[in-house]
């Protein structure tokens, strides 16, 4: 009784502390916002005015015009570190032994200070730059302007303004993928050579208002979508249990994955390990890994099995024939030990329903395409898929494969084999993929398109944008962050129509909570915008089937759900330019009112509502934010 009683006060605090977070959403998101979107390894994407993004990419290069060119970007540099002080943003970041330190401050609308300091602990034949690239998009007409100290972009919608602290030289190169402007920082690389620019940038432009026409096709729903999931590989004892509570209190979390820690459940090969659990001997962390899947399974989510690291006996040639290179180790099974492989972890599923009540929906392997940490040919994933299933099937064990859980969409060929073998698809619980990179539209439907070709749905097994984001946490409490994250989730739900979509993760690795330590961050723990965001997002309805959505403004993503058997219908746009008005048509006769949530960076899910006429509904959708339309109940 007395636990009982003592669960009941924290959840009672913990519900109040929420609502106070709520109160406080406003002014605590208020410093992360940015007018000037820097990405964590230094290059900024455009600057925005009122809401709408005056786009450029600038970059830092070095090497040889025309030549060999190292660039900054996305997971190019190793560990680069960002960090914001107010309105400004730095990222120190190396490239071919040049130290770049850049700070970026938002000065006034459409105004910024950029500084650049360079240092270089080698000497080469090589040239250190700033870039400027311009995309056709928005600059196809452009005018380039260079002289001394001041750079001018003109095109039809658009113009940026740079006046330098000392003459330039510049050079304008036309590129496969648009217009670059060269700024040279140093001409020859020389050890202990340094310089320093700093630039001031005017941007504007033309200022997009104009209204987004949203239309349903509640004619021909599509696929069902439970609700959003999380995965929970537990890694951090000492924080990961608040945030994971926190999460699972305030979240509707509709599915589920965790680890098999299958080093740790059979560590010698010729042991027993049922018969050592049962005698006391469970390695805790194999343990605690049981516990969540059992309090997953006890919300009533179905929970996802997945193995990244395998006992050495499994490995062949033994793990010291392997070197970690980025992250990846790839390790080969021991095709001569398969019989023991395959009893080894069922032993595990076996035992997990015995002593916990938990069925696995799934397994997988995690990223076999690439081998984090096991590594399989496209046709040894079919072969395991075939294999493994039919070993479960033999003991009655419902849990079926993943087919891919690929690290990428992009690595769609590695499920091909397993695809096109009709003796593997029985053994197929859903199709994978994690969002890391590679998420164009036409990628996207080839995996929509790969579940539907056998008959099965498809799963997100690992849900965000950026890998490397650990290695500069800071960048997970930007609202640049954040809405990179949800416009890929809509964008996601609206053209893939997966069954659920598993963040990576729900724990205090790349965490949607910020303060009391987490990555280091100071104050209580609080929600980031991107766990609004999130929240917002699995506010959908359960065991919604996608309904068809167009959306008339290219600015505007948009995704829509529907229960029709409920009445409950949810409509998601990420508007990701100036404010406007959305008129959204299509919507059931019988909704006579929809609430209205806007999460962005002063509202988290600020709610109003709008009368429905005809079908019909028209909406304010404020810039840079996410807007939710929910049939009340």
């Amino acid at each position: 009784m007395t636990t009982f009683y003592r669960f009941d006060i924290m959840k009672n605090l913990r519900i109040f502390q929420f609502g106070i977070v709520v109160l406080l959403c406003g002014i605590l998101s208020l410093p992360l916002s940015a007018q000037t979107e820097v990405m964590a390894w230094s290059n900024i994407t455009g600057v925005r005015v009122d809401g709408e993004l005056i786009d450029f990419e600038s970059s830092l290069r070095v090497g040889t015009l025309k030549g060999d060119m190292e660039i900054t970007g996305k997971e190019k540099q190793v560990r680069p570190v960002f960090h914001r002080e107010g309105d400004m943003q730095e990222v120190t970041t190396t490239l071919r032994g040049v130290k770049f330190h850049q700070k970026v401050t938002d000065k006034g609308k459409g105004l910024v200070e950029i500084s650049i300091d360079a240092l270089s602990d080698t000497t080469l034949n090589q040239t250190a730059y700033y870039c400027i690239a311009l995309s056709p998009e928005n600059y196809v007409d452009a005018k380039v302007r260079t002289s001394g100290r001041k750079l001018t972009v003109t095109s039809a919608n658009r113009k940026l303004e740079f006046k330098f602290n000392k003459s330039v030289k510049a050079t304008v190169e036309k590129e496969s993928t648009g217009t670059v402007v060269y700024i040279s920082l140093m001409p020859i690389l020389k050890k202990a050579g340094r310089t320093a620019l700093s630039m001031e940038l005017h941007a504007s432009g033309v200022i997009d208002h104009s209204d987004a026409e949203i239309t349903l096709d509640m004619q021909n729903p599509g696929s069902l979508f439970a609700g959003f999931g999380g995965n929970f590989r537990l890694q951090n004892p000492a924080a990961d249990p608040k945030v994971i509570d926190y999460c699972l209190e305030n979240l509707r979390v509709a599915y589920g994955r965790v680890e098999f820690p299958w080093r740790l459940w059979q560590p010698e090969e010729e042991s027993d390990p049922i018969a050592v659990a049962q005698n006391g001997g469970l390695n805790k962390r194999v343990e605690e890994s049981l516990l969540m899947a059992k309090r997953l399974k006890a919300m009533g989510m179905p929970v996802i099995l997945s193995c990244w690291f395998p006992p050495a006996w499994a490995i062949d040639g033994g793990p010291a024939s392997y070197a970690r290179q980025g992250g990846v180790i790839a390790y080969r099974l021991d095709n001569r030990k398969k019989e023991k492989i395959y009893k080894s972890m069922a032993d595990y599923l076996l035992y997990a329903k015995r002593y916990y009540g938990i069925e696995f929906s799934m397994f997988s392997f995690n990223e076999s395409d690439l081998g984090i940490d096991v590594l399989h040919t496209p046709q040894e994933h079919a072969d395991f898929i075939k294999e493994f299933g039919a070993y479960l099937a033999g003991l009655n064990l419902p849990t079926r494969m993943l087919l891919g859980d690929n690290s990428d969409a992009t690595t769609f060929d590695f499920i091909l084999p397993a695809l096109n073998n009709p003796e593997t698809h029985k053994y197929i619980g859903a199709v994978s993929f994690h969002s890391w990179r590679g998420c164009d539209d036409v990628t996207l439907r080839k995996w929509a398109g790969a579940a539907k070709e056998i008959n099965v749905l498809l799963l997100v097994g690992e849900g965000s944008t950026d890998a490397a984001a650990h290695g500069y946490a800071e960048i997970f409490n930007e609202s640049t962050f954040a809405l990179y994250e949800i416009n890929l989730y809509t964008r996601i739900c609206a053209i893939c129509q997966p069954l659920s979509i598993l963040q990576w993760q729900l724990t205090s690795d790349y965490s949607l909570l910020w303060g009391d330590g987490i990555y280091g961050s100071k104050g209580p723990l609080r929600p980031t915008q991107r766990f609004w965001n999130i929240k917002q997002l699995a506010s959908t309805p359960a065991d919604a089937l996608a309904i068809p959505v167009s959306s008339s403004k290219k600015n505007v993503n948009c995704a829509a759900f529907g229960n029709m058997v409920r009445g409950e219908y949810a409509v998601h746009m990420v508007n990701n330019g100036a404010d406007c008005e959305a008129v959204i048509s299509g919507i059931p006769a019988e909704v006579k009112e929809l609430k209205v949530y806007v999460t962005n960076t002063k509202d988290c899910m600020k709610e109003t509502a709008v009368k429905v006429e005809n079908g019909l509904v028209r909406v304010h959708l404020p810039a840079i934010s996410f807007i939710t339309l929910l049939s009340d109940k």
